[in-house]
Protein backbone atom coordinates (compact mmCIF):
# COMPACT_ATOMS: atom_id res chain seq x y z
CA UNK A 1 0.00 0.00 0.00
CA UNK A 2 1.59 3.57 -0.58
CA UNK A 3 1.70 6.14 2.02
CA UNK A 4 2.40 9.98 0.90
CA UNK A 5 4.69 10.71 4.49
CA UNK A 6 6.70 12.99 2.39
CA UNK A 7 5.74 16.68 2.47
CA UNK A 8 7.79 17.72 -0.27
CA UNK A 9 6.29 18.87 -3.28
CA UNK A 10 8.42 20.76 -6.22
CA UNK A 11 6.59 22.69 -9.14
CA UNK A 12 8.17 21.22 -12.44
CA UNK A 13 7.98 23.58 -15.33
CA UNK A 14 8.91 21.66 -18.15
CA UNK A 15 6.20 19.33 -17.17
CA UNK A 16 3.92 22.30 -15.99
CA UNK A 17 3.38 19.89 -12.96
CA UNK A 18 3.26 19.50 -9.50
CA UNK A 19 6.21 16.67 -8.57
CA UNK A 20 5.21 14.60 -5.45
CA UNK A 21 6.84 11.19 -4.02
CA UNK A 22 4.97 7.83 -1.96
CA UNK A 23 6.17 5.36 -0.59
CA UNK A 24 5.71 1.64 -0.36
CA UNK A 25 7.35 -0.06 1.93
CA UNK A 26 11.44 0.78 0.40
CA UNK A 27 9.69 1.62 -3.13
CA UNK A 28 9.42 5.27 -3.85
CA UNK A 29 6.75 6.63 -6.70
CA UNK A 30 7.60 9.75 -8.21
CA UNK A 31 3.70 11.28 -9.13
CA UNK A 32 2.80 14.70 -11.41
CA UNK A 33 -0.24 16.29 -11.55
CA UNK A 34 -0.90 18.67 -13.95
CA UNK A 35 -1.65 21.90 -13.98
CA UNK A 36 -4.86 21.23 -15.35
CA UNK A 37 -6.02 18.79 -12.61
CA UNK A 38 -4.48 21.53 -10.28
CA UNK A 39 -6.74 24.55 -11.88
CA UNK A 40 -9.90 21.72 -12.06
CA UNK A 41 -9.34 21.80 -7.71
CA UNK A 42 -8.59 25.42 -7.11
CA UNK A 43 -9.94 27.42 -10.61
CA UNK A 44 -8.08 30.74 -11.22
CA UNK A 45 -4.56 29.13 -10.72
CA UNK A 46 -2.52 30.33 -12.97
CA UNK A 47 0.72 30.59 -11.41
CA UNK A 48 3.61 28.44 -9.63
CA UNK A 49 2.83 29.93 -6.15
CA UNK A 50 -0.95 29.05 -7.14
CA UNK A 51 -0.34 25.61 -8.29
CA UNK A 52 1.38 24.72 -5.01
CA UNK A 53 -0.92 26.58 -2.77
CA UNK A 54 -3.67 24.37 -4.95
CA UNK A 55 -1.28 20.92 -3.84
CA UNK A 56 -1.43 21.67 -0.30
CA UNK A 57 -5.02 22.59 -0.04
CA UNK A 58 -5.74 19.51 -1.60
CA UNK A 59 -3.13 17.16 -0.72
CA UNK A 60 -5.82 14.77 0.78
CA UNK A 61 -8.01 14.14 -2.32
CA UNK A 62 -4.91 14.43 -4.59
CA UNK A 63 -2.90 11.39 -2.49
CA UNK A 64 -6.24 9.43 -2.44
CA UNK A 65 -6.29 9.54 -6.32
CA UNK A 66 -2.62 8.60 -6.53
CA UNK A 67 -3.21 5.56 -3.88
CA UNK A 68 -5.90 4.39 -7.01
CA UNK A 69 -3.74 4.76 -9.83
CA UNK A 70 -0.28 3.54 -7.83
CA UNK A 71 0.53 -0.24 -9.44
CA UNK A 72 3.05 -1.68 -7.51
CA UNK A 73 6.53 -2.26 -9.12
CA UNK A 74 4.53 -1.10 -12.52
CA UNK A 75 6.60 2.44 -13.09
CA UNK A 76 8.82 4.92 -11.89
CA UNK A 77 6.66 7.84 -12.07
CA UNK A 78 2.84 8.28 -12.16
CA UNK A 79 0.82 11.37 -14.00
CA UNK A 80 -2.47 12.76 -12.71
CA UNK A 81 -4.89 14.68 -14.76
CA UNK A 82 -7.84 16.66 -15.08
CA UNK A 83 -10.25 13.99 -16.00
CA UNK A 84 -9.26 12.13 -12.82
CA UNK A 85 -10.60 15.06 -10.61
CA UNK A 86 -14.03 16.08 -10.29
CA UNK A 87 -14.68 19.67 -11.05
CA UNK A 88 -15.49 22.34 -7.84
CA UNK A 89 -18.51 23.88 -8.16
Amino acid sequence: MIKFPNQSRSYDRTRRAVHFWGSDSAIEASFFIEEDALKRLQPGACHEADFLNAFDRNRDVICATAAKVYVRGSRGSYDLVASQFSKVA
